[in-house]
């Protein structure tokens, strides 16, 4: 039987407030456990929650970035649960009337553009962290996320395949960063994906039950989650057994997945309105001050690089598509007045060496500002490319501040002066007789090829630091 995969997605995105949804305390990562929980996030008897207003300007200017609709009257309820890391007993979310109604955002698949409708973006407090590598048999607690804002962004079952749900990911982190709402940082937390997948015969139009992957917090785990739990239920449903809704876990260092529990739906939650928050209203002229603040957006930005700095559409899209990227593109392409030469590093050497070292670009140890003088250098034939490189990788290990420092530490200039450059092609015409020969008499199109000899000779004798245009030019004259 041909089967049809159905995917869809809720994801966490913490919003990057400087204080919690409902209290003072600090959202800032890294710091001791249990050092940046106060009474309200604790539930202390006696403390009431105060909604955070920087929480609904993201949320708003969320809501704008993917075309919805912006409720103006929304509620805050309660959902009921047990859990060791929620301290109250319970969730501050919405539910019957969230912030953020109906929109879309659109994924390139190998079929074309593709719109994926979003039911709804709520937001709701994060509840701690249980840990439990640390604690021999027992779990610690870290109540340092309880009351972190997050909205919970909810996608309708749109996704076939795995690729698309990671380009709907990819897309929506883009987005998030790109309104400055929301650092990114996976492996600090700040996005989780939780992924709702079944399958069904093809051409069935009713939706086979699903179970749900929770907490992927990347887009590598969320591929090879997907793929495996796909292969495990067509594989559960052609040999006769059923599939059991249910929340599932995926271990992204052993490739493997389990089931956690049976799935719960609404009602066991026993949701009901927070008498401590009143409704939160929002009139037009709130919205339309946000919408003024709207940053450039990913697709804007790519169009702008095209237009505006002759980038083809795929480096313009591989720039745009994160805020951090883009931010470092545009400083470098500034400080070199070189914006084509600064697109082919950062997304050549740049990303080359982060991936190397396994690093983010927040932390590449060469800035962008350093990398536009490196390029600079290069455009104004004061260093080859090739040594460019070399500067690179001594500002990376810290060996200096500026590329110029570098440069002139290390003796990289280009040789230009017209004396030497004969002199050394003088020294190899003379050691090479044979291959001068053979030059002279080839035909015109292969004299082209066979040039490069010669040139990878005297690049070699001048250690790279030959200026390539004078060389070539040299090269040309002695050899007719």
């Amino acid at each position: 039987m041909e089967w049809e995969t159905v995917i869809g997605l809720e994801v966490h995105v913490q919003l990057a407030t400087k204080s919690k949804i409902f209290s003072g305390s600090s959202t800032a990562f890294g710091a001791e456990p249990n050092t940046q929980a106060c009474a309200i996030d604790l539930a202390m008897p006696g403390t009431l929650p105060v909604a955070n207003a920087e929480a609904f300007r993201m949320a708003v200017l969320f809501g704008l970035g993917i075309n919805a609709k912006i409720n103006q009257h929304s509620v805050f309820e309660r959902k009921n649960y047990f859990y060791p890391d929620l301290p109250k007993g319970y969730q501050t979310t919405q539910l019957a009337e969230p912030i953020v109604g109906p929109g879309f955002l659109e994924i390139e698949t190998a079929q074309g553009v593709k719109q994926v409708r979003i039911h709804h973006a709520h937001l709701e407090e994060d509840a701690g962290k249980s840990l439990h590598e640390d604690f021999h048999g027992m779990s610690g607690i870290d109540l340092n996320r309880a009351g972190t804002p997050l909205i919970e962004v909810v996608s309708e079952p749109d996704m076939r395949n795995a690729e698309e749900a990671v380009a709907f990911a990819k897309k929506l982190h883009a987005l998030v960063t790109a309104l400055e709402i929301c650092d990114g940082e996976m492996s600090q937390g700040s996005m989780r994906f939780d992924v709702n997948i079944s399958v069904r015969p093809k051409g069935q139009e009713k939706l086979g039950t699903r179970t749900e992957t929770k907490n992927l917090n990347s887009f590598k785990f969320m591929d090879e989650a997907i793929e495996l739990e796909v292969e495990r239920q067509i594989s559960v449903l052609e040999s006769g057994g059923v599939i059991t809704q249910e929340t599932r876990l995926y271990n992204g260092d052993t490739k493997k997945a389990r089931s956690m529990r049976s799935k719960e739906d609404s009602n066991d939650y026993r949701y009901f309105p927070c008498p401590d928050l009143l409704p939160v209203v929002l009139d037009d002229a709130y919205i339309e001050a946000v919408r003024q603040q709207m940053p450039e957006l990913p697709a804007a930005k790519a169009v702008r690089y095209q237009t505006s700095f002759g980038l083809p559409a795929y480096d313009a899209g591989i720039l745009s598509a994160d805020s951090t990227t883009a931010r470092y593109f545009e400083t470098a392409a500034a400080a070199s007045g070189q914006p084509k030469l600064a697109a082919n590093w950062v997304i050549g050497e740049v990303s080359a060496q982060l991936n190397r070292h396994e690093i983010s670009l927040q932390n590449c140890p060469v800035s962008a500002d350093q990398l536009g003088g490196i390029l600079q250098r290069i455009a104004d034939n004061t260093i080859t490319a090739k040594s460019g490189k070399t500067v690179f990788d001594a500002l990376w290990q810290g060996e200096g501040q500026t590329a110029d420092e570098i440069i002139a530490a290390k003796g990289l200039q280009v040789v230009s002066d017209t004396g030497a450059l004969e002199k050394i092609i003088d020294d190899i015409i003379a050691a090479n007789s044979a291959q001068v020969e053979s030059y002279r008499a080839a035909p015109d199109d292969k004299k082209a090829k066979m040039l490069g000899f010669f040139t990878g000779q005297a690049m070699k004798a001048s250690k790279g630091q030959a200026n390539p245009q004078q060389l070539n030019a040299i090269l040309l004259a002695k050899l007719q």
